[in-house]
């Protein structure tokens, strides 16, 4: 419960999953902002956010398995992607990528599970919508959001919802769950942006170059309620800032104000009909790491004040 100072709210700590093999080491002058998910402790430390660490558990490799071709798996977890794959993922897959990938899952899933208990956990990276069934893409290794939601149902969940709000189409994940009722994914994106070639998500909705704050949060107020009312157990929320009208990959136009007051609209809706929230970060981009890291912790704390008057 959000305690209240004179005009100041002050909120719990924010339940966040956390790892140092979040960050791994990438070519020098690489254009991914992997620094983004160290920074964000020291965003939110900014803004006297306080926070409850958790160190996630790393995802089994037969959770990654269920969900990625093995054999790509093992070329992942070995270091051995084919450069063909690799280019397509857009860095190389090292150890200590390859290290990252089980941890971010891990994370995931374990905020979800908090979630489950609680209402509300984020994990502070994820988000990792592009990586297809037999390997990578975009940026993503392997699909976290995947991982997390395949496992989260074979431990006894009837439904999962994954609300993807990053700027770009969250390709992967519809791939992977086509045509299954008991995860249902949802991707809101810029239309002209990345991929090229959209898949098929339970419901999606393209927006048009340059949208703003106002018609963007009203048309996301009409797509989400419908889906609340199918009453999923979870929601897995990808919260990328990449609709911020300065991202460098992004095509729409929100401000920092709209951004948050969607977050907050996501997280008040799910927790007003008493259904669990995960959130991962997804994307933002830009070569001010910190700004970027500020627009992620921003996100963050508008979610937990939305969620912190249903805690548990």
């Amino acid at each position: 419960m959000a305690e209240k100072v004179g005009n100041r709210r002050f909120l719990p700590p924010l339940p966040l999953y956390h790892h140092p093999d979040y960050v791994a080491a990438l070519p020098a002058g690489h254009s991914f902002p992997m620094s983004k998910y160290a920074l964000l402790l020291d965003a939110l430390a900014e803004i006297d956010q306080k926070t409850a660490i958790f160190s996630p558990d790393p995802a089994p490799q037969a959770w990654v398995e269920a969900v990625h071709d093995p054999d790509y798996v093992t070329a992942v977890l070995t270091a051995a992607v084919p450069a063909v794959q690799e280019r397509r993922i857009g860095f190389p897959v090292t150890a200590e990528v390859a290290r990252r990938t089980l941890a971010v899952a891990g994370g995931t899933h374990a905020a979800a599970r908090h979630a489950l208990v609680h209402g509300y956990a984020a994990n502070g990276a994820g988000g990792s919508h592009h990586a297809l069934p037999e390997g990578g893409a975009g940026y993503c290794v392997t699909n976290d959001l995947a991982i997390a939601a395949h496992q989260l149902v074979a431990e006894g969940l009837s439904r999962v919802l994954i609300v993807d709000l990053d700027v770009h189409q969250g390709d992967g994940t519809a791939v992977i769950f086509a045509g299954r009722d008991d995860i249902l994914t949802f991707s809101m994106h810029a239309e002209r942006n990345f991929p090229v070639r959209k898949a098929r998500s339970f419901r999606d909705v393209g927006l048009p170059d340059g949208i703003g704050d106002d018609d963007y949060l009203a048309i996301l107020d009409r797509e989400l309620m419908p889906l609340l009312a199918l009453d999923p157990d979870l929601v897995l929320f990808q919260a990328g800032v990449d609709p911020h009208v300065e991202d460098r990959l992004g095509r729409l136009a929100l401000s920092d104000a709209g951004l948050a007051a969607r977050d907050a609209l996501v997280v008040g809706a799910c927790r007003a009909r008493g259904i669990a929230v995960a959130t991962t970060l997804g994307g933002g981009y830009g070569t001010d790491r910190m700004a970027v890291a500020r627009r992620h912790a921003a996100g963050l704390v508008a979610q937990w004040a939305a969620a912190a008057d249903y805690q548990q």
